[in-house]
């Protein structure tokens, strides 16, 4: 996922957070449905976050903190475990069928396969692979794909069974980001640098295509319509882009808030939720054919950039945490971070 700091844009996000909280953004903040109905404090001293996954079977969170995945009951907020020892982690897939899960290393150049039910580490597993970021699960090839989010511009595969890794797709990406599938042999990337998204095979696993996404740039968070075979593009322009995902062709665009890092689609109310740094949350109507009005815009936290969905309740995980002022410029780091500040981080619960 996006650069936990990154400051693009981030001035003009919190206004536009703060317009929210002012009832701004047209009849969004007066109309609204969804709001933060808790808040699940997790504390601890390590610094960054990314994704975060549902897993329906056990109704847990499994939230990437740092050099850990911290495990929660998605109902009470209650730490029920943790996978240690995944340093610098970004996001988690699961393959049910095996009892699997898997973390995506950023720092160790390396993906955890876990046990689900017990949370032990069953592999480490090596690759070439530079900067794994997001990584997900296709059910139809039983393979696991990581998208690596540095120079190389690939996507690692691993059989989901054995955590063997079965081959290398090259895209010839930028800085790739989320990936989807259709469950007919398509894969799907955005790539953040290119303003593309990039279609692969996953039987031959062969690239196939690279679609543009004007006028959308810097796609992050990538959700899926199956039933009308529309993908999300969430881009840091303010711009959700809808592509068919037979065809690429860019058929409508939706206001969405500032910095977006990650995209859901919710198939029983046919909605799209796009989690933005801003602080806000955008949800965006999915009924109608091709046309998708911004439905409400919900005040979040700061930083709140990434998401997970409860398909069985609507309800809606963001992490968040509080930074520090970052520090004034210098010739050898002319963009500073901010600093995460200790014992902050929690998850938001956002429902109707």
């Amino acid at each position: 996922m996006g650069n936990l700091l990154r400051q693009r844009g981030f001035g003009l996000a919190l206004l536009a957070a703060g317009a929210v909280a002012a009832g701004g953004f047209g009849h969004a903040a007066q109309s609204a449905e969804y709001r933060v109905i808790a808040r699940y404090a997790l504390g601890g001293r390590d610094v960054g976050y990314d994704y975060l996954r549902l897993d329906a079977l056990s109704h847990r969170l499994f939230v990437a903190h740092g050099t850990r995945v911290e495990v929660v009951d998605a109902d009470s907020g209650k730490k029920v475990g943790e996978i240690a020892d995944t340093p610098g982690v970004h996001g988690i897939a699961f393959a049910p069928e095996f009892g699997h899960g898997f973390t995506s290393n950023g720092l160790a150049r390396s993906v955890t396969m876990f046990d689900l039910a017990t949370l032990k580490t069953l592999a480490v597993i090596k690759y070439t692979g530079v900067k794994p970021d997001s990584i997900a699960y296709d059910p139809e090839t039983r393979r696991v794909f990581v998208v690596n989010g540095g120079d190389t511009g690939d996507v690692s595969v691993i059989a989901a069974d054995s955590g063997a890794i079965v081959a290398t797709i090259p895209l010839g990406g930028g800085k790739l980001e989320e990936a989807q599938f259709d469950g007919h042999g398509h894969g799907f990337v955005n790539d953040e640098d290119q303003n593309v998204v990039h279609v692969f095979d996953t039987h031959k696993l062969v690239p196939l295509a690279t679609w543009p996404i004007a006028p959308g740039e810097g796609p992050t968070g990538l959700a899926f319509d199956r039933q009308r075979h529309r993908l999300f593009a969430a881009c840091g322009n303010n711009k959700l882009v809808v592509l068919d995902s037979d065809s690429g062709k860019v058929v409508a665009t939706a206001a969405i808030g500032a910095d977006p890092d990650g995209a859901v689609f919710d198939p029983k109310t046919q909605r799209i939720l796009v989690s933005n740094r801003d602080g806000t949350l955008s949800v965006v109507d999915g009924n109608a054919a091709d046309h998708y009005p911004t439905l409400q815009t919900v005040r979040t936290e700061p930083f709140a950039r990434t998401l997970a969905l409860d398909e069985r309740n609507g309800r809606v995980y963001l992490p968040a945490a509080k930074f520090a002022a970052a520090p004034a410029a210098t010739a050898d780091n002319p963009k500073p971070r901010p600093a995460m500040v200790p014992e902050s981080f929690v998850v938001l619960v956002v429902g109707e």
